[in-house]
């Protein structure tokens, strides 16, 4: 963060030392009741939104934490959800993990340069840059390692255990720990990069992570009703009644499974222990007097350094902990979470020694939970900043315009998909720039001075121009998109649409012949089309299976396999077809002609699928 964005370390220390109830007193805060009005909104919009329930915390700058609650913990039942009700909270989690690593760098059993492979060389790290850049503790922390987010079997599997060790989410090939940028230079968000982060903790303490961060960091918090252990809804070892039951859409229940990336997104919690969180979070880093977290560690843990985007004046982004927030003219430091069957949101605003937390027993896509943030951001009554004047545009800026693809994809697995169908168009009008991209609204930027730019429900600059190695680059902080050849795209996109028409082809053309009773074992379209339909086999099998498997050897998917795998063979044996029977073509009429184009089209995309890793799917390697 700018320091004209937040305040110095200096300016901090005045802050704190004004504060009626200092840090020392953090774990004796009184946690209140929250006003019935709040309450009253939360419960009409869970009903509309379709959400079982919610809590809350509010930090308030005299050191108060208000906490709420809404809505059911077990629908089921028809359990009301109370303030104290345990919820998970996925990825906010790695808010308090990445404090437990700091707490091991401010004991100097760490320091946030250290390369990771000098504490864990058994990983088979593939890192071009290894000679300048190896990946360092703190890339892990801020997610600039440049590893790739999560693969399909880590994230969707039944197959851990609460206590599968955790090299076990790293044993999936040599190209599993790839480092796609180079380490520092983007951000790009790794869950594999946290759950590396818990196989360090465990290296340097040698304990089991969840043991040492609840007994070394949760316990000295006072946060005694949050864990980073598994725990669950389904009666066994692991069961607290306390804990409200998960949601998906139209009320699916779904208890908690163990995870092989477990430090990336398994922690459980309450909202008055959040608000202990936030509260320290806003602190100097001290516990009962004594310096628990090094001063310079709390400064940097939502300030975004080191990157390219960061280095080019953008001032949003991710620190070692958090990620600079700009929305509703309020700038603060978040962190989302997203578990089986929960959604939460943690912010705090330094300037403000004001904070929230809220937590919902439901993960439903179409749900705004944004409306809830809302709600809180106007409780806590935070002073909203003037948007940024507009400034001078550098004279280069239409030196940016054209197609731009995510770099890197959120999953080197999905990098085709990203480049054909997450693509972004950037045009400049000489007043604004405009973001036009293939799925989503149009967005216009206004300049702010330079290659700087700010999106109209910003209040600070939003969006930098970068050259990178003679690439250019389009960056908001927390994704990155590089300028593609209009040749390359032209490619990919006419590959696409010549090989759609040609499946079109072999389906309508193949059914049409079968239904006339004209397709025989040697027509051209016959293996095709059977293989075509034999896509559909799984279907059944997926429908009845948990999707939480998806990720696992199933009989759904390894006859996803079987028929993806088939389908290039069945259209080349199709084509040889066609080859063979080309000096009969008169006789097997006008349609021969137009079953070899089809093919030829259809084949083309098939090998364009399998080159980029596609075909044959297999979902337990993707």
């Amino acid at each position: 963060m700018k320091r004209n964005q937040y305040p110095t370390l200096a300016t901090r220390a005045r802050s704190w030392l004004r504060r009626a109830v200092p840090a020392l007193l953090l774990c004796a805060t009184v946690a209140h009741a929250a006003a019935p009005a709040l309450e009253a909104e939360f419960a009409a919009g869970l009903k509309e939104e379709g959400l079982a329930g919610a809590v809350w915390s509010e930090v308030l700058p005299d050191g108060t934490v208000k906490v709420g609650a809404s809505g059911l913990r077990d629908a089921a039942r028809q359990v009301p959800m109370q303030a104290d009700t345990r919820m998970q909270v996925g990825s906010v989690g790695k808010v308090a993990l990445a404090l437990g690593v700091l707490r091991l760098v401010s004991e100097d059993r760490l320091t946030l340069d250290t390369p990771l492979q000098q504490v864990l060389p058994e990983l088979a790290l593939r890192n071009p840059w290894l000679a300048s850049d190896p990946v360092r503790i703190r890339h892990l922390l801020a997610h600039t390692s440049g590893l790739d987010n999560v693969r399909f079997w880590q994230a969707f599997s039944l197959q851990p255990a609460p206590d599968t060790p955790l090299a076990a989410a790293f044993d999936g090939g040599g190209n599993l720990l790839r480092v796609r940028t180079r380490p520092g230079s983007r951000y790009a968000y790794s869950n594999m990069g946290y759950g590396l982060l818990g196989m360090v903790i465990e290296k340097v303490t040698g304990q089991p992570y969840e043991r040492y961060l609840d007994a070394q960091l949760l316990q000295p918090l006072g946060m005694a009703d949050s864990t980073f252990a598994f725990v669950s809804q389904t009666v066994g070892p692991h069961t607290d009644p306390r804990l409200a039951m998960g949601y998906f859409e139209h009320g699916v229940a779904q208890p908690a499974v163990p995870q092989y990336l477990r430090p990336a997104a398994q922690f459980t919690t309450t909202a008055a222990d959040m608000g202990k969180l936030a509260q320290f979070l806003m602190g100097d880093g001290k516990l009962r007097g004594a310096q628990f977290i090094d001063l310079a560690l709390m400064g940097a843990l939502s300030e975004p350094a080191g990157t390219d985007a960061a280095q080019a004046g953008l001032a949003t982004g991710h620190g070692l902990a958090l990620a600079v927030r700009d929305r509703h003219n309020v700038v603060g430091a978040c962190h989302p979470g997203t578990a089986v069957g929960f959604r939460a949101m943690l912010c705090i605003y330094p300037e403000q020694d004001s904070a929230f937390f809220v937590a919902f027993n439901t993960d439903a896509e179409r749900a705004d939970y944004e409306r809830f943030n809302r709600l809180l951001l106007r409780d806590l009554e935070l002073p909203l900043r003037a948007p940024a004047p507009q400034g001078t545009p550098a004279p280069t800026v239409e030196n940016w315009q054209g197609v731009y693809v995510p770099s890197p994809s959120s999953m080197a697995s999905m990098a085709w998909i990203d480049a054909v169908f997450g693509f972004t168009r950037v045009k400049w009008d000489g007043d604004s720039l405009f973001l036009i991209p293939f799925q989503g609204e149009p967005k216009e930027l206004e300049p702010v001075g330079g290659l700087l730019f700010r999106a109209s429900d910003r209040s600070t600059a939003s969006h930098v121009l970068m050259q990178e190695d003679g690439k250019h680059v389009l960056s908001d902080g927390l994704r990155s998109y590089e300028r593609a050849s209009m040749l390359r795209m032209l490619v990919l996109w006419g590959s696409l649409a010549l090989g759609a028409a040609g499946l079109l082809y072999v389906l309508v053309v193949g059914a049409w012949r079968a239904a006339l009773r004209r397709l025989g074992r040697g027509d051209h379209l016959f293996a095709p089309l059977l293989s075509l339909l034999a896509l559909l086999l799984p279907l059944p099998f997926f429908y009845f299976q948990s999707y939480l498997r998806l990720g696992d050897v199933t009989v759904a998917s390894v006859l996803l396999t079987v028929a993806t795998g088939a389908l290039p063979l069945a259209t080349a044996f199709g084509l040889a077809r066609c080859w063979r029977s080309r000096g009969t073509a008169a006789e097997a009429g006008s349609w021969a002609k137009w079953d070899w184009v089809a093919l030829l089209a259809a084949l083309q995309l098939l090998l364009v699928l399998a080159w980029w890793g596609l075909l044959p799917l297999r979902l337990w390697q993707l």
